[in-house]
Order: structure tokens, then sequence, then C-alpha cells
């Protein structure tokens, strides 16, 4: 049985692309009223079908102002913000002696500036009522290395320590931080990727298959809800153990 988040008030960003997505409904499936954020566009559009009227929001991660804006349109329209889930991403694969300083900075304010400010913009509202929880999506190249993947490895790398920064930042403020590494899911962002490649992966994985986003949305359910009450700061690799070989 899903972990019961009747009530509670969720923002989850980057929720029209394919871990977003599974989150979202993952998360109303347990009962939160859903807010979700993702760029103008017709997959944002038909996400907002599956949604009450209101709860899809267009907006620019990489805009600090906007993702204040999307904090207080929760709070004006249900009185509250109790989770926050920063699954917006974009993935470079320039080979690093070709990465442009547009390309560089597009990854970094967008994977790591908008995970930053987003979680800023919800914790000034839940600081001011009963905390909250927050996760972030990181990758498991927060821990391993691929090649042509600076900037994402970067950015991701990134939101590792920020997880563990604002955890203790904001733990005594009743306000749990954590972050799942998802591996190599089946998703819009991975759908280029060379068939060969992919069976490599899977055939170097532990459970022998590719992660799914319902697999990610799984762990960030727990994350949000209090089955991980004294869960605070932690990285949950969802990879089917291929950090491990």
């Amino acid at each position: 049985m899903a972990p019961g988040l009747d009530g509670r008030v969720a923002i989850v960003t980057g929720a029209a692309g394919g871990i977003g997505e599974a989150v979202v409904h993952a998360l109303a499936g347990a009962g939160a009223t859903v807010l979700g954020a993702d760029l103008e566009g017709e997959r944002l559009r038909r996400l907002a079908g599956d949604l009450p009227a209101g709860c899809a929001i267009a907006l620019d991660v990489a805009d600090p102002r906007a993702l204040e804006r999307a904090a207080a349109a929760a709070v004006d329209a249900h009185g509250r913000l109790d989770i926050l889930v920063n699954a917006a991403g974009i993935v470079s694969r320039s080979a690093a002696l070709d990465v442009t300083p547009e390309e560089w900075h597009r990854v970094l304010d967008v994977n790591l500036g908008g995970t930053f400010f987003a979680c800023q913009a919800a914790a000034r509202v839940m600081v001011a009522r009963d905390g909250g929880a927050i996760v972030n999506v990181a990758s498991e190249l927060a821990l391993v290395a691929d090649g042509n993947h600076a900037g994402y490895i970067a950015s991701k790398a990134g939101v590792a320590g920020l997880t563990r920064a604002l955890a203790v930042e904001w733990g005594p403020l009743g306000i749990r931080v954590n972050a799942v590494a998802p591996g190599l899911t089946r998703t819009p962002m991975t759908a280029d990727m060379a068939e060969a490649d992919r069976e490599d992966y899977r055939t170097r994985t532990p459970d022998r298959r590719l992660a799914e986003p319902e697999d990610i949305a799984e762990a960030v359910l727990f994350l949000v809800s209090d089955a991980s009450r004294h869960v605070a700061g932690q990285l949950l690799v969802v990879d089917g153990g291929y950090t491990i070989t």
C-alpha cells in the first residue's frame, strides 16, 4: 500500500518528462494535490488533462522568479506547500573539448541552479508553516564517470552535494531534503541512446534491466512520506545495482 499523502500539497518540476510525470501520478495516487511544472508545450498540455484545473504550471526552472511564483501559487490555491520534487533536467552529450560556454551554463542553470532556487522558494514557504519534504533528482553519474557528459555530471554531482548541505541547514527547521540517483531510465531524454550502449548497460546491471520511470517515482514517494521521517541528506541510488559492479 502506498504511503498516505492525503491533504498534502506538492510541486513537481520537470513534470511533463518521463520521471517527473511518473512522480506526479505516484504522489497523486497517494492522495497528494500535485502541481506539475514544466516548460510550455504539448507534453505539459497533455499532463494538464490528467490534473485538476490550474495544477499545470508553465515555467522555466532557470528563472528563479518563476519558481517563487509557483510556490506562491500553491499557497494561494491550497493554503500550503508540503512537498517539492525537483525532476527538471537537461542533458548535454558534447565532448568536453567541444562544450561551449552557452551549453555549459544552460545545463548548470537548469540542473543545479533550477534545483537550488526551487528548493529555496519552497523552503521559504515551508519554514513558515509545518516544514516539509524535498527530493532532488540527481543521477548515478554523480557517483561514476562517463565520457561526453562533463556538464551533466558536474551538475548532478552538485545536486548531490547541495542536497546534503540543505539537509544540514534546514533539518532543524522541519524540512527534510534527500535525493534519488536514477540509473539509465527509459525516458524521452534517453530515447536517442544507441541500442548497443543501452544493451551494454543492461548486461552490466545485476538485475539485467533498465529502470522504468515508475521505479524512480516509487523511491521518491518513499522519501517524501512519513515512512522516511528519519532519513535526511541521503542519495538513494535507484539503478538496479549498476554502480556496484
